[in-house]
Order: C-alpha cells, then sequence, then structure tokens
C-alpha cells in the first residue's frame, strides 16, 4: 500500500467503530464531535507532513524489513542518525501542531520491544522477535496509526501487585489455544481511540510471582472488549460550544486528548503477543521505552511547544507596545536559554546512543542525557509559562468573550480599550494562544508526561557513574586506596 495520504486516513478513521464516550455519551463518530475531531485532523496533519518533500529527510525512514520507505513514527533506530531524526520529528511535530503527536508513544514503544524482544528470544528460546516483525511488517506496508499503551490504573499505590485488586495493572486472565484473554486498564492514553492499533507494554518492573502481568502486545482499536473513556475539563466544553473555532487557543488541533483505555476479557491471538510471563524482562522494557521517550518528549516534543510560547510571548509584547522594555526582552532570552538547554541534551542523547542490546540493531539514546533533557524541561517549563503569562498581562485570565465583539452593546467598548499596537480582536487572538498554555493544562501535563520526575532522578543517579567521579577526585586528592 505504501504511504497514506491524510485523507485516507479520514476516511478510514471512521469506518473503525470504536467504543468511545465523551462526557457520559457515546461517540459515534469521530469526525463529527468537534473534540474527538481534533484528535483525527492533528494525526491527519501527521500523514500530511510526511507526505511534503521538505520534510521526507525527518518524517521518512527505510525499513530495515523491507527496504521500503516508511513513516518515521513506525521506524525502528538503527543508528545515532535514526536517534536524531527521530528528536527532529518530535520538534517538527510539536512545532506544527501545538499538541500531541498522537503517534509518538507507540513508536517509542515499537522501539522498546524491538530491543527486548530479540535479548528475550536469545535468553529464552522465545519466538517474539519473529511476531514482532510480523506485526511492524503489517503496520509499516499500510502506514497505520499505532498509539502506545503504558501507564497501568494502578489502584492502592500503598499495595503490591499481587496485594490489591487484580485488575488495576493489565494482566492475562486465561490462555487459550487461539491467544490470550486480557484485562485491566491504561490511563492517559494519548488520542488512541483515534489510532488503527495499540501497541501495550507493561507500566513498570515486575517481581516472580508477578509473570501474568509481564504481558506486551498489539490489539486493533475496535478489538471486542476495548472501551475508551475520554478525558473531560474545561477546554473540553469550550470546543464543544465554540461557535468559531478560531476563537480557541489552538484552533485546529486542540488540546492533547487522552482517554482511559479498559480492556474487559479482550482476547489477543498469539501472533500479536510479544510478551507473556517473562517477568524479568519487564523492567528491561519499560526502561529502554522510557529513555527514548524522555529524549523525544522532554528534549524535543516541548521544545516545539516553547517554541509557540515564546513567539505568542514576543507577539503580544509587540501588540502591546512593550517589546522594546529591557525586562522583556530580558524574560523572551531566559525563555530562550530554558528551551535549548532541553533542546540540547535531547541532540546530546541521540549523538550518544547506541546498540541496545549488541547485535540487535536497535539504537537507544543516552540514558543520562535523555533523563536530564526530560526534567530541565518539566522544571523549565513552569518558568516559561510564568514568563509568557507575566508577558502577556492579566488579559490572559480577563479577557471577554469574542461574542462581545458581535455584541451591539459592547462591541464598540470593546474595539476601543483592548486595542494596543494592533486591533482588539488580533490583540485578543494572541492572548487566547497564551491563556491555552499559561492556564491551561500544560504545566502538569509536561511534568508528568513520560514519567514522574522522581523516576526520571532515579535513572539519572543510575547513569551518573558516580564510582567514576569518585576515582577523578581521589586521584586530584592524590588519594590511594
Amino acid at each position: 500500500m505504501g504511504l497514506m495520504k491524510a485523507e485516507e486516513y479520514e476516511v478510514g478513521i471512521q469506518k473503525i467503530k470504536v467504543n468511545a464516550y465523551l462526557d457520559g455519551k457515546k461517540v459515534e463518530n469521530l469526525l463529527e464531535n468537534p473534540v474527538t475531531r481534533s484528535v483525527v485532523e492533528a494525526t491527519a496533519k501527521l500523514y500530511e507532513l510526511a507526505a511534503q518533500p521538505q520534510h521526507e529527510r525527518v518524517m521518512i525512514a527505510r525499513s530495515h524489513l523491507t527496504g521500503e520507505k516508511i513513516n518515521r513514527n513506525l521506524h525502528v533506530n538503527r543508528s545515532a542518525e535514526d536517534l536524531g531524526r527521530r528528536a527532529e520529528m518530535a520538534l517538527l511535530t510539536s512545532q506544527t501542531l501545538g499538541t500531541c503527536n498522537y503517534r509518538c508513544v507507540g513508536c517509542d514503544a515499537i522501539n522498546a520491544l524491538a530491543s527486548v524482544s530479540y535479548e528475550m528470544d536469545r535468553a529464552k528460546g522465545t519466538v517474539y522477535t519473529q511476531r514482532f516483525n510480523s506485526f511492524l511488517r503489517n503496520v509499516q506496508e499500510k502506514d497505520l496509526s499505532v498509539s502506545g499503551a503504558v501507564t497501568d490504573a494502578k489502584g492502592d499505590r500503598a499495595k503490591k501487585i499481587l496485594e490489591g485488586d487484580p485488575d488495576m495493572y493489565v494482566h492475562v486472565v486465561q490462555r487459550r489455544s487461539e491467544g490470550i484473554v486480557v484485562r485491566g486498564a491504561k490511563l492517559h492514553q494519548s488520542g488512541a481511540f483515534a489510532a488503527h492499533q495499540t501497541v501495550v507494554i507493561p507500566g513498570g518492573a515486575l517481581r516472580k510471582g508477578e509473570e501474568d502481568y509481564a504481558v506486551a502486545f498489539a490489539v486493533p482499536n475496535s478489538a471486542p472488549g476495548i472501551t475508551y473513556i475520554l478525558q473531560y475539563n474545561p477546554l473540553s466544553a469550550e470546543r464543544e460550544q465554540a461557535e468559531d473555532i478560531l476563537h480557541l487557543g489552538n484552533p485546529q488541533f486542540g488540546q492533547r486528548e487522552t482517554c482511559l483505555m479498559v480492556f474487559d476479557d479482550v482476547l489477543v491471538p498469539h501472533e500479536s503477543v510479544f510478551m507473556c510471563g517473562e517477568a524479568e524482562f519487564a523492567g528491561a522494557l519499560i526502561q529502554r521505552f522510557a529513555k527514548t521517550h524522555r529524549m523525544n518528549c522532554g528534549g524535543a516534543c516541548k521544545v516545539g511547544f516553547a517554541d509557540i510560547i515564546i513567539g505568542a510571548a514576543q507577539l503580544a509584547a509587540e501588540y502591546a507596545g512593550t517589546d522594546k522594555a529591557p525586562h522583556i526582552r530580558e524574560a523572551i532570552t531566559h525563555m530562550v536559554r530554558i528551551s535549548e538547554a532541553s533542546h540540547a541534551c535531547a541532540i546530546a542523547a541521540a549523538v550518544k546512543g547506541k546498540e541496545e542490546p549488541p547485535g540487535s540493531g536497535v539504537y537507544m539514546p543516552d540514558d543520562l542525557f535523555g533523563n536530564v533533557a526530560k526534567i530541565t524541561t518539566a522544571q523549565g517549563f513552569w518558568q516559561i509559562m510564568a514568563l509568557a503569562g507575566d508577558i502577556a498581562g492579566g488579559l490572559v485570565v480577563t479577557m471577554p468573550s469574542f461574542k462581545e465583539l458581535k455584541n451591539p452593546a459592547t462591541k464598540g467598548y470593546v474595539e476601543k480599550y483592548l486595542k494596543a499596537a494592533v486591533p482588539a480582536e488580533k490583540r485578543m487572538r494572541i492572548t487566547k494562544v497564551l491563556q491555552n498554555w499559561t492556564a491551561g493544562l500544560h504545566g502538569p501535563g509536561t511534568w508528568h508526561g513520560a514519567g514522574s520526575t522522581q523516576a526520571q532522578m532515579i535513572s539519572l543517579h543510575r547513569a551518573a557513574n558516580i564510582e567514576e567521579k569518585k576515582r577523578i577526585a581521589k586521584k586530584i586528592a592524590g588519594i590511594e586506596d
């Protein structure tokens, strides 16, 4: 089939009848509902970018399985150069969409599975690589959109997996001749309901006795037993009620839309199962997913978002006539410094990437720089939002509705008193963009995306090679043990 066109994706995704619910109501058509439509259009834009010659170097790769051109979202990184281009894709898509690349998590899960399936086969004589490559070849040839499911519901975190409700973590409940039956739920699933397939991996390391939870697989998103319960917040309600989407903070592509993805006794055929019972490899699988996702989500994706915020803040200052003020220029420069520090760490993570495990042909980014990128972003994004809010002023939270520009009783007042160096509507539009970022959902989303900062601190400490730093200090001090 080759590379899919944007319009082919939009037509095809409507034929896939997903069991999805938004604000207590079933979503019958993904393109007719204004909230889910934003996810479909964002994903369609990814297909459009891949078809544009100026973005081919970033968006297109060559399959190591077939040698054919494929979308990079379905590519297994085979070199440090591939890692660099993967990070470039994260940057480009964020700058273009102003929201999630809904194929991003699936891409990083694919790379983790390619690495760990090879390792399991060598250690245990399994055939997971063969199964996984068959799945990968199929989605590459059809250019399917693949989402990734990682975070389990967990329930009472004070209890170990086997002490609480077993369904709080996705697990195998039955083994049949034709496949396995799984139950549980995954939280925070970005745009999963608008993808063709979802790749599911364990959300953390597992212990002996937890083998039923060591399960990785792929499922079509219309599989019987899968239910999507979509997030709902004030921005969702605003989009539903908007008469003109140009008056929203991100008109076409909206906020990041996620869902609770429930697996209620879903049958997964054996050929779509890539881990089943190998608890000792669950830790490696999530760790390799995390190091890849932190490089992309932390040091590239959010840098693209920061570019939007910085540009909008600069425009807000120019529209207000404050852009020449020294403290405004300093704030903009500070925002750039924070953003580019994260970006530099992502580039370093890619450049220093290496094959893992040796012989697999799969390249993983450097763990230390990937974690530094994500931690720097998590902390720095709050600063960027605060600085942007400071530049934009109180109008970010006190601005009246755009409907007042059509209200004969208020139109003249709004146009007069919100006018500055530019007309009121122009100023209001850029203020709405900044409201989306500084008074919306992006702070907590950036903090928690790709894992908590505590998990990243643990990974960073492990990767820091403190013993080598001690050796260097002892040598300087002349200490001999």
